[in-house]
């Protein structure tokens, strides 16, 4: 009895993604009676139908949409496999796919991937930058190996992701040299209600976070006048030098600006108590994986490093 080949999975994948033989053929490299003939086998095989052929053109059936379910994860299988036995010759090859927030990715990361680098130099890295909610989602469908993000884990995938704290930052009310607040040393917390704001995006983990500090505060952001939303925190840095507006920025983005005078962090006054206090946001880097993809050794020595104060 013949076997189902990953070969013959790769040209009925192919196949399903164009619904087209000839068009598969090309994007394969292969010639298209070759692609015919896995597909017949396949059929024959096991007595089914992947395709209903409609004059010049074919459509999936039943069993058609259920090998493309299950296919995708027989392929992705092997290849970890595959990934795992390279790496059994003491890490002297694989790669590490990383999803990192911008401001770790930007600001903390790049430290320790630099001390991986030069006690494992023939790994491959390979890094990708978007918001925390990306990196979160990424994670769960197996896009990266590990995940670093800022705040807290997305809604609904906390049985489905390990998290883990490995660091902090602060994150600071920041004004330009153009702001009326720029001399002052600090305001009160309900003056926060008086300027113009700019914020990060929907998603954005210092977004999610500046928001929960100003609620536990007894403060509502969606009462602020908001004149800009962007997607990165430099976007945002560019713009509030030359305007009147304030930003809830990462203390790693502006250490340099505030060095120089360029910007100003505003302190925040609770004067709603006897005692004036000053209102500090602190937010956790958060390590993420799946819980239960495997894990290989390339990652779990990355781990090790990132764990390292």
């Amino acid at each position: 009895m013949a076997q189902m080949t990953l070969d013959q999975l790769r040209v009925f994948l192919t196949v399903a993604e164009y619904l087209h033989f000839t068009r598969a053929a090309d994007a394969l490299y292969l010639t298209q009676p070759a692609v015919s003939a896995a597909i017949q086998n396949l059929e024959l095989e096991y007595g089914v139908k992947l395709f209903h052929r409609l004059g010049r053109r074919i459509e999936l059936t039943e069993a058609g949409k259920l090998l493309c379910i299950e296919a995708p994860k027989i392929l992705a299988q092997v290849t970890l496999t595959e990934r795992a036995l390279k790496e059994l010759s003491n890490l002297q090859r694989g790669e590490l796919k990383l999803g990192s927030s911008l401001t770790i990715g930007n600001y903390w990361l790049p430290e320790k991937i630099s001390q991986f680098q030069r006690n494992y130099p023939q790994i491959n890295i390979n890094c990708t930058l978007a918001n925390s909610e990306e990196i979160c989602l990424g994670t769960e469908a197996g896009k990266f190996d590990l995940g670093l993000i800022e705040g807290e884990l997305k809604s609904g995938l906390e049985d489905t992701l390990y998290q883990e704290e490995i660091g902090h930052d602060r994150l600071l009310i920041i004004l330009g040299k153009q702001h009326p607040w720029f001399k002052l040393d600090s305001v009160k917390l309900t003056d926060l209600y008086s300027t113009d704001w700019i914020m990060r995006e929907s998603g954005s983990g210092t977004q999610q976070r500046l928001e929960e500090a100003l609620i536990n505060w007894g403060i509502n952001p969606k009462n602020f006048k908001t004149t800009l939303i962007l997607n990165t925190g430099e976007m945002i840095k560019a713009i509030l030098e030359d305007s009147q507006c304030v930003a809830g920025i990462s203390e790693l983005m502006v250490k340099k600006e505030i060095k120089l005078g360029t910007f100003k962090a505003i302190k925040i006054i609770d004067d709603r108590r006897k005692k004036n206090k000053e209102l500090e946001i602190i937010r956790p880097f958060l390590k993420i994986k799946h819980k239960e993809r495997f894990q290989t050794k390339v990652s779990q020595v990355f781990e090790q490093i990132l764990s390292l104060i």
